[in-house]
């Protein structure tokens, strides 16, 4: 059921609401309902999810890993020490598929950025993206 995952998940393709549910229910056994559980299934998410617009889409070419370094981290030390994340960009995809997802959320200017006002720009569209498609 798409209810009891949060509104990008359950716009996402089916793979993506199971492995946030998979993740999440294994997450609220080990640490109990909370933060901790959804932060552990986001970051489970962003190995094989990427961020476009209001929903998780499949890793370019099936690419699997963490998509930031706080995704890479176990989850107690990403809790007790968060490093600044990427909101679901993959900062580990080329230019060229940064520049394709842009050009997906219609940002303007893409062909002139670097990598990291691409994710920049990718993670502020789709907060807009996210934040209007909860209306």
């Amino acid at each position: 059921m798409r209810t009891d995952v949060p509104s990008t998940v359950a716009r996402s393709d089916d793979k993506a609401v199971r492995t946030w549910k998979e993740t999440h229910d294994s997450a609220v056994e080990s640490y109990g309902e909370g933060e901790r559980a959804h932060r552990t299934a986001f970051a489970a998410l962003k190995h094989t999810h990427e961020k476009v617009g209001d929903n998780w889409a499949p890793k370019e070419g099936g690419r699997r890993g963490p998509s930031d370094e706080q995704a890479a981290r176990p989850t107690d030390k990403a809790l007790s020490d968060p490093l600044p994340t990427a909101e679901g960009v993959d900062e580990k995809a080329s230019v060229k598929h940064l520049r394709e997802i842009a050009r997906q959320l219609d940002i303007p200017g893409r062909s002139t950025m670097n990598k990291a006002d691409l994710i920049e720009a990718v993670r502020k569209a789709n907060r807009r993206a996210t934040a209007a498609a909860r209306g």
